[in-house]
């Protein structure tokens, strides 16, 4: 990959990632009685399509219960709003079994994804260059 595709596939990414964070802005109004009533908000998003089988989204919710997190929505298969009363006090272990109450990123890395995506083209790149050196 060129400097220039690399570059411009990297703006793309963040404009994608504006989009997005935008619209969660415009997806996610809290009225004055939420914010009255005390609620804190966190949105968690996942890098696959993680929610969209129930048995998975129930996992992810069954974790966050145990910093008290609820389900507010769905948005799409990667992206949910939770809420909690604020001030919600740390249950003892919280962060000893590994369960961080104020993640908002589950399931494979970016890091992962990008190790995987550079492995299979490295791997694709090495195929073609071998059939050309057989065919020689």
């Amino acid at each position: 990959m060129s400097a220039g595709a690399a570059g411009a596939a990297a703006a793309a990414a963040a404009a994608a990632a504006e989009l997005m964070r935008q619209e969660e802005e415009e997806m996610t109004p809290y009225t004055d009685k939420d914010l009255a009533e005390g609620w804190e908000f966190k949105i968690v998003r996942a890098n696959s399509a993680l929610f969209r089988k129930p048995e998975q989204l129930r996992a992810v919710l069954e974790e966050e219960r145990k910093g008290g997190w609820t389900l507010v929505e769905k948005f799409d298969d990667c992206r949910i709003r939770l809420k909690r009363p604020a001030g919600t006090k740390m249950i003892q272990g919280d962060f000893a079994d590994g369960y961080d109450p104020y993640r908002t990123t589950v399931g494979i890395s970016q890091g992962l994804i990008l190790v995987i995506i550079l492995g299979v083209v490295f791997g694709l790149m090495a195929f073609v260059f071998l059939m050309i050196a057989i065919g020689r």
